[in-house]
């Protein structure tokens, strides 16, 4: 006798009934630009659907987010100002801290994530304090937690290093610590890969390196048992949760650590894969709606808790109009 297992399937019910892995708007981070100027709302060019945003236009993309259901966001900075040791992204009145300020006064329960990281404040576009040639991993870490005390003080909720400085986790949990900001939680981008998916992001934030690239800092793709060392010394060191990043062709390090560490997964579906997604259904090639529904699927199925994605807002709104239904 041979099983049925087409009986589990035979309708749109049953099929919801034994789902497995279901996605919802909370699960879903959407990563904002925030820019200098005034009545801003610039869509980016490589990212469809995506906006630069001047402080004085966030009422409305909060708006938009709460219409959602989505409970969290990332603010990303593009400064005006660049130099060496990236003075802009510290600055007590600086862009992120500004946007920081202002999102809590519209909406105070709205979870607010700060990245983290040197490389569009630097007048070179790297990630940290250049000394020769090199990013200088222990100076650096200075400067790191100096951005993370300042968006702190701000009222952030969480701190998101994305620099893949060794020992920064712990330098900013102590600094943090240090400074009576014991509740600000860490999500550290703890196995980030020095990939070519993240092409548009760099166009969106200006932060394309002046020279070299960032593989003495940022992971070997072909490498999964480092991201497991990575990972163990982000959690030992303080962070609440750590993240895989870009998602899809990673999943089977998403899969390796929720199998490995009982611990908070984030995944971040990063610009290019968004951006391929939006060509080939602009070309007709797929149905944008079941493409982007099924990949942010296979992200939370191969163990992401939280998705980090540009389709945040989109996907949210297909999915309350599927239940809706």
């Amino acid at each position: 006798m041979f099983t049925r297992h087409r009986r589990l399937r035979k309708d749109s019910s049953i099929r919801s009934m034994v789902r497995e892995t279901t996605i919802m708007p909370q699960d879903f981070i959407y990563p904002i630009f925030v820019v200098e100027g005034e009545n801003i709302k610039e869509e980016i060019s490589s990212l469809e659907g995506n906006y630069h945003y001047s402080i004085d236009r966030l009422e409305e993309l909060v708006e938009e987010v709460n219409k959602a259901k989505v409970k969290g966001i990332m603010v990303f900075g593009v400064p005006d100002h660049k130099d060496e040791c990236a003075s802009a992204a510290f600055d007590e009145n600086g862009i992120v801290q500004r946007a920081i300020k202002r999102i809590k006064e519209l909406d105070e329960n709205l979870f607010v994530i700060g990245d983290v990281c040197m490389c569009q404040y630097t007048s070179h576009g790297h990630c940290g304090i250049i000394k020769g040639n090199k990013v200088d991993n222990d100076s650096t870490l200075e400067y790191l937690g100096k951005i993370a005390l300042s968006y702190a003080k701000s009222g952030v909720d969480m701190i998101a290093p994305s620099d893949m400085m060794d020992g920064r986790v712990l330098h900013i949990r102590n600094v943090l610590d240090e400074n009576d900001y014991k509740d600000v939680s860490i999500m550290s981008y703890s196995a980030k890969y020095c990939s070519a998916f993240y092409g548009p992001f760099r166009e969106a934030a200006h932060s394309a390196p002046k020279f070299g690239d960032r593989k003495t800092y940022q992971m070997d793709p072909c490498n999964s048992r480092e991201a497991m060392l990575e990972i163990e010394d982000d959690i030992n060191e303080g962070a609440d949760i750590v993240m895989v990043k870009p998602a899809l062709p990673y999943l089977d390090v998403i899969k390796m650590t929720s199998d490995r560490f009982d611990f908070p997964i984030a995944a971040y579906n990063v610009s290019g894969e968004y951006a391929m997604v939006k060509a080939a259904a602009k070309l007709g090639l797929i149905d944008e709606k079941k493409v982007a529904l099924e990949m942010l699927t296979s992200i939370k199925r191969a163990g992401a808790d939280i998705i980090i994605t540009y389709y945040a807002l989109e996907a949210s709104k297909w999915i309350i109009e599927e239940i809706n239904k």
